[in-house]
């Protein structure tokens, strides 16, 4: 499918569908999907959903219908829309992010909830516990913290002189919280001097990133339905402005020197099996699943752009490597 196109199907809500289309909505499931970001920053994990879905029968716009809400990165926004959701009477919510998820917690205590995925929902208090999520929310996370962490030990092994870095963060995330410990206590260790670079929208993303240029030596890029939505151009200022960079694997992918992360597409589509589930009838507070593969991938065409040696020791660990 070309891009175009995708990004036109997945914007569509139910007001766009033909009137015959329309008329056998209630004959069908309708999952209900609060996005925190946008629908073009999304695409590939949107994607993965329906294979998900798919693997599983149901295929959209024949024997399941999405209902799209997006916040387009004003985390304010997002109570309004889950409320909305609910009263669309969807049989799930589908959540993008921490934020999507408190606010879907916080709209409905019945309808089922999916977290596609989320950082560490114990730490945030979204859930009880992984094993015993209790309520109507599951999932899946991933270890937010400690991989946020591990991102800066790896830019210290790219770039043994580092010793001033940023990190940068949207603080209207609550998992920023559990990260900041984590990556506090690790600069300690490996003695670098890290200090955080706040953007809570989209106009702040400019002037913040061409100020760490004189600030710092090396950036990372933290897990927040911002940056992701908005990474192309996050790598583009990174590079404009000779600062080596690490993030998650759609920001290297997208220009970005290096990642360290999880394979988000696999998690996305594994939440078809959940939704499945629960359209069969099953109790949504079932074990939060966890990610278990972890990778590292390195941009070369970026490192050649900044003039960057990477040294041969961590191109033999990259799990993956962009020429």
């Amino acid at each position: 499918m070309r891009r175009r196109d995708f990004i036109k199907a997945i914007v569509g809500s139910a007001a766009a569908w033909p009137p015959a289309a329309r008329a056998q909505q209630s004959a069908v499931p309708v999952i209900g999907f609060l996005g925190s970001t946008n629908p073009i920053g999304l695409a590939p994990q949107i994607e993965a959903l329906r294979l998900g879905l798919r693997d599983h029968g149901y295929i959209e716009g024949q024997n399941i219908v999405i209902e799209y809400r997006w916040a387009e990165g004003r985390y304010d926004r997002l109570p309004a829309l889950a409320a909305d959701l609910v009263q669309h009477r969807v049989a799930v919510i589908v959540t993008q992010g921490t934020p999507a998820a408190f606010a879907a917690k916080q709209a409905t205590t019945t309808i089922p909830i999916v977290m596609a995925i989320v950082g560490n929902p114990v730490d945030t208090g979204l859930v009880l516990s992984l094993a015993r999520p209790g309520g109507n929310i599951t999932g899946s996370s991933f270890f937010i913290a400690e991989l946020s962490a591990k991102r800066l030990e790896i830019m210290k092994e790219l770039m043994p002189p580092l010793v001033r870095a940023g990190a940068l963060r949207n603080p209207d995330n609550p998992s920023m919280l559990s990260i900041v410990r984590a990556l506090t206590q690790t600069a300690k260790e490996i003695k670098v001097a890290l200090e955080y670079i706040d953007v809570r929208d989209l106009n702040e993303l400019e002037p913040a990133i061409e100020r760490a240029r004189s600030q710092f030596d090396a950036i990372v890029v933290l897990d927040d339905g911002l940056f992701v939505a908005n990474r192309t151009r996050i790598a583009e200022l990174a590079i404009k402005n000779r600062l080596p960079s690490i993030g998650f694997r759609e920001y290297c992918e997208a220009g970005g020197l290096a990642a360290y992360g999880v394979d988000f597409p696999q998690i996305w589509r594994g939440a078809g099996a959940l939704i499945d589930k629960i359209l069969k009838g099953r109790k949504p507070a079932v074990p939060i699943e966890q990610a278990t593969r972890f990778e590292i991938i390195l941009n070369l065409k970026t490192a050649k752009t900044l003039g960057f040696d990477v040294p041969p020791a961590m191109s033999a660990r990259a799990n993956e490597v962009i020429e």
